[in-house]
């Protein structure tokens, strides 16, 4: 699958300014995708789904990232939605997969944007919810809402609801500075009803056996969610620095100064840049890949993460995507007034990357004070763990 994604890049780079024009994925970028089986890395293969390890996602994004993070981000998102639909009741897959097992499936875990109340035989979903990226291409989409109820002892539930696009509208907002390609428009559920089977309680996917275990027993499909989310995303930032690095290398060998024409190359703050950058994208590489296989490898003994253990995972998500952030800005400083030239890449590899960085799964002080709050003994604030 990594090399199926290399060998879209020269295409990808391309397209990448028609991409940021659309704002969305081009028709055909998203048939090579689906082409290329990219979509369904971690999809059942009963399905037809390659069913990779969960780091394939960190992988995959990190090669098509170094094209465009647009395509990246989008690719990340929806194949990690095939993964989460095999947590579902069987009932809800099958409603997907037998109809199109390459359908497409968007987002929005924005929790507070929806309310759902209990009716009989499932839920009344009401809301309207941002940044729900590539749904435009989608036949479905995952709106997370919270349950309300009229006995406040039944407390707060917060589920995931799969909802048919026949049952949602899509509003055109997305016109953003960076992730330009991504479309990811907000949509609007009005009193909408979603069976009990098309929903999932988040509870149901903090670890452990899920209700897709029965016919999905792969231990890919017992990983936490919400723990791990930030590595669905978190491969983009990795490309899109480590392109942003290749791209400096590639014009600091050849560029001379425009103030004493002196080789860029032969400059020691050139070299001491370049090591800064690179180091800080290695280690960013090093935490990504190593907390993802080390959590299969636990899902594989059958261990389930405790709360200190979550926190420390979306710790270093959020850590390792603002290094590549640190990298981009460092080289994009570095490189001077050319940098600002829309015919250039640098400055789109600039704005995606405080782009994916604005996400809060990459908030740093978020992750932080959370995992702060239970290495101090205190209870975690993300009641989503």
């Amino acid at each position: 699958m990594v090399g199926q994604a290399r060998a879209l890049l020269p295409r990808l780079r391309d397209r990448a300014a028609r991409t940021e024009e659309l704002r969305r994925l081009p028709p055909e970028t998203e048939r090579d995708l689906h082409e290329a089986g990219l979509f369904r890395i971690l999809q059942p293969k009963r399905v037809g789904g390659s069913e990779l390890d969960y780091v394939a996602l960190v992988d995959v994004a990190e090669i098509l990232g170094r094209a465009d993070a647009s395509v990246a981000w989008n690719l990340a998102n929806l194949a990690s939605h095939h993964w989460m639909l095999a947590m579902f009741d069987k009932r809800a897959q099958d409603a997907v997969w037998d109809r199109d097992a390459n359908a497409l499936i968007a987002s929005s875990f924005i929790f507070p944007a929806g309310r759902a109340r209990k009716v009989e035989g499932g839920y009344r979903l009401h809301g309207s919810w941002p940044f729900s990226s590539g749904v435009a291409s989608c036949e479905w989409n995952m709106l997370a809402s919270v349950v309300s109820s009229d006995d406040e002892a039944d407390g707060i539930e917060y589920r995931l609801f799969l909802v048919h696009k026949s049952d949602y509208s899509i509003l055109d907002t997305w016109n953003a500075a960076g992730l330009q390609g991504t479309g990811s428009n907000d949509v609007e559920v009005r009193e909408g009803f979603v069976a009990e089977q098309m929903t999932i309680a988040m509870n149901d996917i903090a670890g452990g056996p899920t209700p897709g275990s029965a016919v999905n027993p792969n231990p890919l499909y017992t990983l936490p969610v919400i723990s791990l989310f930030p590595y669905v995303l978190s491969g983009v930032a990795l490309g899109n620095a480590q392109a942003c690095l290749d791209d400096y290398i590639e014009l600091a060998q050849h560029r001379a100064s425009t103030s004493n024409r002196a080789r860029l190359g032969d400059l020691q703050s050139t070299q001491i840049k370049i090591a800064e950058a690179s180091a800080k994208i290695d280690a960013a590489r090093l935490i990504m890949r190593s907390n993802c296989i080390a959590a299969m490898a636990d899902a594989r003994r059958g261990q389930i993460p405790d709360m200190a253990g979550k926190t420390r995972l979306r710790r270093d998500g959020a850590y390792s995507v603002n290094l590549c952030t640190e990298a981009v800005s460092l080289l994009f400083s570095a490189s001077g007034a050319r940098g600002l030239f829309t015919t250039g890449v640098l400055q789109r590899q600039f704005r995606d990357a405080h782009a994916i960085n604005s996400h809060i799964a990459f908030n740093f002080d978020a992750a932080g004070t959370n995992y702060g709050r239970v290495a101090l003994g205190l209870p975690s604030e993300n009641l989503t763990l």
